[in-house]
């Protein structure tokens, strides 16, 4: 089981227990407590991300991680004279749990208003909260306002960030890899009056994706995501690029110059300055300046006069592909299909042997990855886990956890790649030996609301978070769910998850060329995890103008593990059809290669699906009400 004494801490055994993959961070907290005491601090905030609001962040500002031992994507921590807390949702409270030494509490929600409700209960009134205001957006600063609102504790932006002192010396260096222009071959969008033209008003953006689309270039300064540290300044007369200029190449700083003189002649600026010149540009006559509110931080927002400032949002191009750009997001996912395809073949023959554990399968497909064309690397750390570990939404393996493979155990593999014509990311959960019949209908319930929301036809602009009920149907009708979103925008060459497009209330409507992924799942602690995720695209329905998706991840479902009897002939269709489109766009291609066994392997998994063809592997399913009985604690 995932909570035995032996991977996660107990902290109420004498001596409290440490597993290997704790850290000690009691000297850590002693010296910040030392540097709150000195800015007249009874508590700081500690948030899981950098001055750009990224999900994925470099080494230098894992700040959180270094506190606390924690390294998931999302969380907050929060430290007081007396006491340490880590604020994060279920996806991660195992991994915490694994991480943490006891200095730390685990408190099970990572919303902003139960951080509040715990800060006065420990800070005393008139007590002062700290936290540095690039790492806090504008809403994230409105949102502790309103937590503390009325309760005598004031919120205090520093100067310095205390971690960082604390940190000292061993912070790791920024960066200094070099910024390079993506080939117009791949995306076809780089800085041109008809983008800028859409600009009405004045803006700043300090966002990554505005300005690798804005300006078509890429960085190497966060891991998975090729992007790089930069802020833009547009206005209706001068572009401005903060960034540091010795790393950009020559066809980068070549590209830039090409509009000088004239209205697209792009200023480099040191990244440190953009303050300091956002002070500057804001004091003149007459003007506005047209902000995200979500993605901007409180430390550029300060700069901005109150009666200037209008907040919106400030990405007019995020989530929206150019025709070129699909098509070469499109011919990334057939080489990630490879990809995963003869990687699930190897495992056929490897797990049988005992030879894979989650690590070395990890490393494999990642390397199966880089042998296609134009492979930048993975796109987020491979999730690679095995049985109990795989009931971790978010697990990642590491020297500590990694198990085994076998085949009476499901495996849940998320990856994905960076290749220089797309961004990629796919999910699938597979299982060798005889699933049980628990481990079958839990597995045709994802797929079915994967399917649902995958063919539902719906009006332009419609909200996503509308439509995510579909996904999750299935799985409530026998008093399931799953704790995560149900999908993300991805970006080309970019972002795996990338904002605003999904089905999150705070993502923007979904539109024609957007693309997303549909990734419902379900988790049982301490045994199994499934998730099927694929990358959708936006596009019209035979029924105009109304909208549909178009699922381009080309990767066959796991047949042993379907059973069609829960599903309707509806599904059925639409599984076969999606079948006819990997045999239509990835067996030609498995052919080119001389990949016999791999093109085998796919006709025999995407032959269609009928009720007598996989009635004898259907024998056994529980009914419904069995299950919910088996899933579900007193049900």
């Amino acid at each position: 089981m995932s909570g035995s004494s032996d991977d996660t801490r107990n902290c109420t055994a004498t001596p409290p227990y440490l597993p290997p993959t704790a850290i000690d961070t009691t000297e850590r907290l002693r010296i910040l407590r030392h540097h709150m005491q000195s800015h007249n601090l009874s508590a700081y905030i500690i948030p899981a991300t950098d001055a750009h609001m990224s999900e994925y962040i470099a080494e230098r500002d894992k700040r959180l991680a270094w506190m606390t031992g924690f390294t998931g994507s999302s969380g907050t921590g929060v430290v007081t004279l007396q006491k340490a807390a880590l604020f994060t949702d279920s996806r991660y409270w195992i991994q915490a749990e694994r991480q943490m030494d006891c200095n730390w509490e685990l408190q099970k929600s990572g919303w902003i208003s139960a951080i509040g409700q715990w800060l006065v209960k420990e800070v005393p009134e008139g007590e002062k909260i700290g936290l540095d205001p690039y790492l806090f957006s504008i809403d994230n600063w409105d949102s502790y306002l309103q937590a503390l609102d009325g309760s005598n504790r004031t919120l205090v932006a520093l100067d310095d960030n205390l971690v960082d002192l604390v940190w000292g010396s061993q912070r790791p260096l920024p960066p200094t890899n070099t910024i390079y222009q993506l080939p117009d071959d791949f995306i076809g969008m780089f800085l041109n009056s008809s983008i800028v033209s859409r600009i009405k008003y004045e803006g700043v953006r300090n966002s990554f994706l505005s300005i690798t689309g804005l300006f078509n270039l890429r960085g190497d300064d966060i891991p998975y995501t090729p992007v790089f540290y930069a802020y833009t300044l547009l206005t209706k007369t001068s572009i401005s690029l903060f960034v540091n200029q010795s790393r950009l190449s020559g066809d980068a700083s070549q590209a830039l110059a090409a509009g000088c003189p004239g209205p697209l002649c792009v200023t480099v600026v040191d990244y440190e300055a953009i303050s300091e010149s956002l002070r500057i540009y804001v004091q003149q006559d007459g003007v506005h300046i047209w902000i995200g509110t979500e993605y901007t931080t409180l430390a550029l927002y300060r700069e901005i006069p109150p009666v200037r400032d209008e907040k919106g949002r400030s990405c007019l191009l995020c989530g929206m592909t150019t025709t070129g750009g699909k098509m070469c997001l499109f011919l990334s996912h057939i080489s990630n299909a490879i990809a995963v395809i003869r990687y699930l073949v190897w495992l056929e023959k490897m797990v049988p042997s005992g030879s894979v554990d989650e690590i070395s399968g990890a490393n494999f497909v990642n390397q199966l990855r880089r042998e296609e064309l134009f492979c930048h690397g993975p796109s987020f750390e491979t999730i690679s886990a095995s049985g109990l570990n795989a009931a971790l939404a978010h697990y990642s393996p590491s020297n500590t956890t990694s198990r085994k493979l076998t085949v009476d155990e499901m495996y849940l593999l998320d990856s994905g790649g960076q290749y220089l014509d797309g961004t990629t990311d796919i999910t699938r959960t597979v299982q060798w030996g005889e699933p049980t019949a628990l481990q079958k209908e839990a597995y045709t319930r994802v797929l079915m609301g994967n399917i649902d929301l995958s063919r539902l036809v719906f009006p332009p602009r419609t909200s996503g978070r509308m439509v995510e009920v579909l996904a999750r149907r299935p799985l409530w009708e026998v008093g399931l769910n799953y704790g995560h979103g149900t999908g993300h925008g991805i970006g080309n060459f970019l972002s795996v998850h990338e904002w605003p497009v999904g089905f999150q209330s705070n993502n923007v409507p979904l539109d024609k060329g957007m693309f997303t992924s549909i990734e419902p799942g379900y988790y049982l602690e301490g045994e199994f995890g499934i998730r099927l995720e694929d990358v959708a695209l936006v596009v019209e329905a035979q029924t105009k103008p109304y909208l549909t998706f178009e699922v381009v991840s080309l990767v066959p479902y796991a047949r042993n593990l379907i059973d069609i009897n829960l599903l309707s002939q509806e599904q059925i269709q639409y599984i076969n059809s999606y079948y006819e489109s990997i045999r239509k766009y990835i067996g030609p291609e498995l052919q080119r290669r001389h990949l016999d066994e791999e093109y085998q392997w796919l006709q025999r998994n995407t032959q269609p699906l009928s009720r007598s063809s996989l009635l004898a592997a259907s024998l056994g399913t529980l009914a419904m009400g069995t299950v919910a009985s088996t899933l579900l604690p007193g049900a």
